[in-house]
């Protein structure tokens, strides 16, 4: 694979979630509510990079692979977009509690048949296995990873824990992974926070004691 340079992936404002979503996520608002729509993936070489940043998480046969192997091409760079779009696609159906579109479905399911693989013994190293798989293309057995991995979170588990993140102007999922989780990021929280504040301090009177009605005259206690 090509090597790294500098890229919008190591800039990336969530990442750890699962493989699928972590895809999803290499587009985000940069700058806030008045902010711009990044897309981390723009070239080939920012696909090789993002494979490695998560290379960890792929089957281990295929992670040295990852490493060393050809650079992407514009070819892989639009399946791995193409496949980004359906799982957002699945990701706001699973959120919104609607079926996803068939053709969602079916590309995502085409996607995973690439990840089918085996283990053979090699014939000349005793003991030593080779992996193997019915797809050559190693960006396209790593694409199907992915949508393996889409497949297992959105009929596992923690699919009921997928969530959109609720804060204005951003499109980041993430996996509600603890009870007070509330926001993609700590920066979406504190910037919503720090909205509701100024917006506290805009309004007229805030802060204020009501105002007495003007009677004109001196109101007393009572006795």
């Amino acid at each position: 694979m090509s090597s790294p340079t500098a890229s919008a992936v190591d800039d990336l404002p969530l990442t750890g979630e699962s493989l699928a979503l972590d895809l999803v996520n290499t587009t985000f608002i940069q700058g806030g509510a008045r902010g711009a729509l990044v897309d981390a993936l723009r070239e080939p070489a920012d696909l090789d990079h993002w494979l490695r940043t998560r290379s960890a998480d792929f089957g281990e046969p295929l992670r040295p692979l990852l490493d060393d192997g050809a650079p992407a091409t514009r070819f892989h760079l639009d399946r791995y977009r193409e496949l980004r779009a359906a799982l957002r696609d699945l990701a706001a159906a699973t959120v919104s509690g609607t079926t996803p579109p068939p053709g969602t479905v079916a590309a995502v399911n085409a996607a995973a048949r690439l990840s089918t693989g085996w283990l053979e013994l090699d014939p000349d190293r005793p003991g030593v296995r080779i992996p193997r798989w019915t797809e050559p293309d190693l960006h396209l057995v790593a694409l199907g990873e992915v949508a393996a991995a889409a497949v297992a979170l959105f009929t596992g588990p923690s699919a009921g824990q997928v969530r959109a993140c609720p804060a204005p102007d951003c499109i980041l999922y993430f996996v509600k992974s603890h009870a007070r989780r509330e926001w993609c990021t700590s920066a979406c929280g504190n910037r919503v926070r720090v909205a509701r504040h100024s917006r506290r301090h805009r309004e007229p009177g805030a802060g204020e004691p009501p105002a007495e009605p003007a009677t004109g005259r001196r109101t007393e206690p009572a006795a």
